[in-house]
């Protein structure tokens, strides 16, 4: 279940763009909330399993995931 900060920060997101993951899980040591409370593993468990959206390659070592993908998951999500 989502929390009110939560619900909050995902209306400031963008309309586009991309999402490192440090966004969406959250960050303690930058005091990142997190969008998707849970921990990198269980997020990555979740993209290979296709529960969560896949990541689209940005360059040669990085990765993100479109907004449009993470708004979707997160209505999903919350319903």
């Amino acid at each position: 279940m989502l929390s009110t900060t939560t619900k909050t920060t995902s209306h400031q997101l963008p309309e586009t763009g991309f999402l490192r993951l440090p966004q969406i899980i959250g960050n303690k040591k930058t005091n990142t909330p997190a969008l998707i409370p849970i921990g990198r593993t269980s997020w990555l468990n979740g993209v290979k399993s296709g529960k969560y959206p896949a990541p689209v390659k940005i360059n040669s070592r990085s990765v993100a995931w479109r907004v449009e993908d993470i708004r979707a998951l997160i209505e999903k999500l919350g319903a």
